[in-house]
């Protein structure tokens, strides 16, 4: 398969994602190099343990100081799908709606390509944007066991998955907000505010009722917000993420397709 607009593409941001995977994968062998120095401390372990407000929003379950807790609190559940995001969205926002704003997105459109094609190399590109990030910060973390932080390896792997995934739903999120309103500073912002609102409805959801209730409608709680680093994502987590990108591809496809492009 061709993949000519995915490369340039890629081309493009290769910097933007070498220097945000290097970043990421430095902060958590930090985190990994600290564990051995933090994993006796009562006090830390209490913030989480006897708090269960604190613990909620930090994506913890029981003490911050146990293995999962160290890792969910301070990178899985908030730092590493934030940056993935970052990179996701961004580039959702910009990848239609950004390139007609601009007006190349014209200048594209006169390739021989199908339309069906350049949405599908977009959605490949939202895909690869966020795989060094995420490859590299698992390799640190399953570094782990050499430092007493020790998981279980296809949990981890469950888990950078499942996160790697929701990025893209919400960059085709944003792809779609892009197409049907032609503005990539309101892709950016809408997109933004949903994520948001998802990590807010999956950490909440353990302390407050109505979040408990809305919790089914958070990507964030079908990526994170269970116990998926010590028994991995489940069936009906994969199942959610993963309709939820086919879909959003597909809407996509058939609007862009009645899209008048210049």
């Amino acid at each position: 398969m061709r993949t000519e607009i995915a490369q340039i593409d890629l081309r493009l941001r290769r910097r933007s994602i070498i220097w945000f995977a290097v970043g990421l994968a430095a902060y958590a062998f930090l985190l990994v190099a600290m564990y051995p120095s933090v994993k006796s401390d009562a006090s830390l372990g209490d913030l989480t343990a006897n708090n269960p407000t604190v613990a909620a929003m930090l994506g913890v379950n029981g003490s911050l100081t146990a293995p999962t807790g160290w890792v969910n609190g301070n990178l899985y559940a908030n730092f590493l799908p934030l940056m993935i995001l970052l990179l996701t969205i961004g580039y959702g926002a910009s990848s239609i709606a950004g390139q007609s704003e601009d007006g190349s997105l014209g200048l594209v459109a006169t390739l021989p390509i199908s339309r069906r094609r350049l949405v599908r190399e977009k959605s490949l590109v939202l895909a690869l944007l966020a795989v060094p990030i995420a490859v590299l910060t698992m390799a640190f973390i399953l570094l782990g066991r050499h430092y007493q932080l020790t998981l279980p390896t296809g949990a981890v792997i469950g888990s950078t998955v499942a996160i790697l995934v929701m990025g893209v739903d919400f960059g085709l999120v944003a792809m779609l907000i892009g197409v049907l309103s032609g503005s990539r500073g309101l892709a950016l912002g809408l997109t933004s505010a949903l994520a948001a609102a998802s990590y807010l409805v999956s950490s909440l959801a353990p302390v407050l009722s109505w979040a408990h209730t809305l919790r089914p409608a958070s990507l964030f709680y079908w990526a994170v917000g269970g116990d998926q680093l010590t028994a991995g994502p489940s069936l009906s987590a994969w199942a959610v993420l993963v309709l939820v990108g086919v879909a959003l591809h597909l809407a996509i496809v058939v609007l862009i397709e009645r899209l008048d492009i210049r």
